[in-house]
Order: structure tokens, then C-alpha cells, then sequence
């Protein structure tokens, strides 16, 4: 099997400014990653997309060789992860490397470790389009999630005669920490249109994404929780 991780950071980022490399308890946020992925992974396994100077600065400083500065029109707010890892995977497949399977590991996921990574790359198998982490979500469709019905009356996402959250089927939250996908299904579609797709699970706190200044504050009490 022949694998490539794929670590997208840009540098724009108006939620938390400058976040990939923010320093979250005196690292970096993406060294989190950068750290994760190079315990089961080489270096020239490891891909850092970014089209940005200070970003590129800072992973190289670790040792890592970022390959490319991604081009702008794939660093706005509207470009899309799909054309971000299919424009990498050109780049490999140019430089005579074609991967099969593919890692994509958010730097915005700080708390995801080596232990995920490897168990999620063992749930994969050739049947697979991809394997994505989840979190049990707390928002469950059945229970305390409405949306506006045509007359705009606020009615049940989802109906069933549950009168305890307990007894609700789980609902699985995607969590942006971790996918695995095969590459040939890649080319094809994207990834929200896979349907050989299985789950991953993670814990709450492993789970935790940073996406506004509120997600950072709640991390740096979880990076202190777990030193």
C-alpha cells in the first residue's frame, strides 16, 4: 500500500488568526500534527499544503521538507478540500510517487494521536471508499434537533417516540480529525459523495476541532488537562 498524509493549512484564517501556527501550549498548533503523523509515517510520506510563507517556515524549522506552495485560487475562503488533495496528488504523481491511499490529518485537530491514525488506517480495507473519524454527537436529530416545517412550524429533524436521549439510536458527528481515503475513489467524486464510507470512533476530548476563539480556549484546557 502505498500512502501519502496530507496536512492542509492555510494561512488565512478568520476564526483564530494565523492559527496553524499559533502557539498552543508553547508549540505550534500544527506541530501537534506534524508530530502525530511522523510517528507512523516517513517524512516523504508527509505532505504539508499551504500557500503560506510563514506556515512553510515554521514545519521546515521541524526538518520537514514542505514540498510546494499551494497556488492561490486553491488558498481562498471558497476552495475546497477535494481540489486541495487532488492537486497534491498530482504533484506526487508527477515527482513518479502514486499513492493508493491517502491520510488527510487537519491541523486543527490538535488532540488526534499516533494511536488514532494507526487504528483508523486498520479499519481500511479494499471494500473501503473511506474510513472518517466520528464523536457520538450530543445534538441527536431524535431528540433536541427541529428545523422549520413549510407552514414554519418548528417540528422534529428526525421523528421518533423516544422520551430519554438514551434510548435514541447514536448519531455520529464527523469530527475533521481524520480520513482515510482511497485515491482512485478520489478522482472520481469527492468525499461527501462516497457512500463505502465506515466510521471511526473518537472520544469527546480527542474529538476536539478549533475553529473560533472559544474551540482555542477550550483547548489550551484540555492540552493542560492532559500534561
Amino acid at each position: 500500500m502505498k500512502q501519502l498524509v496530507i496536512i492542509p493549512a492555510r494561512g488565512g484564517s478568520k476564526g483564530v488568526p494565523g492559527k496553524n501556527i499559533k502557539l498552543l501550549g508553547g508549540k505550534p498548533l500544527i506541530q501537534y500534527t506534524l508530530e502525530a503523523a511522523r510517528e507512523v509515517f516517513p517524512d516523504e510520506q508527509i505532505c504539508v499544503s499551504t500557500d503560506d510563507e510563514a506556515i512553510k517556515d515554521v514545519v521546515e524549522s521541524f526538518g520537514l521538507k514542505v514540498p510546494f506552495l499551494r497556488p492561490a485560487h486553491l488558498a481562498t475562503d471558497e476552495s475546497g478540500t477535494y481540489e486541495v488533495l487532488l492537486h497534491a496528488v498530482a504533484y506526487y504523481e508527477a515527482q513518479g510517487y502514486k499513492p493508493d491511499t491517502l491520510i488527510l490529518l487537519q491541523p486543527t485537530s490538535p488532540f488526534r494521536t499516533a494511536r488514532h491514525i494507526r487504528e483508523a488506517i486498520a479499519a481500511f480495507d479494499e471494500n473501503c471508499e473511506m474510513v472518517v473519524s466520528v464523536k457520538e454527537t450530543k445534538a441527536n436529530p431524535y431528540y433536541i434537533l427541529r428545523e422549520d416545517n413549510e407552514e414554519g412550524w418548528l417540528v422534529k429533524s428526525k421523528e421518533g417516540n423516544f422520551t430519554r436521549r438514551q434510548d435514541c439510536p447514536k448519531v455520529w458527528e464527523v469530527n475533521g480529525a481524520l480520513y482515510v481515503i482511497d485515491a482512485v475513489s478520489l478522482k472520481k467524486k469527492p468525499l461527501q459523495q462516497m457512500s463505502k464510507v465506515r466510521k471511526y470512533i473518537m472520544g469527546e476530548n480527542s474529538s476536539h476541532d478549533i475553529d473560533s476563539e472559544l474551540d482555542w480556549l477550550l483547548a489550551e484546557v484540555l492540552n493542560k488537562n492532559r500534561a
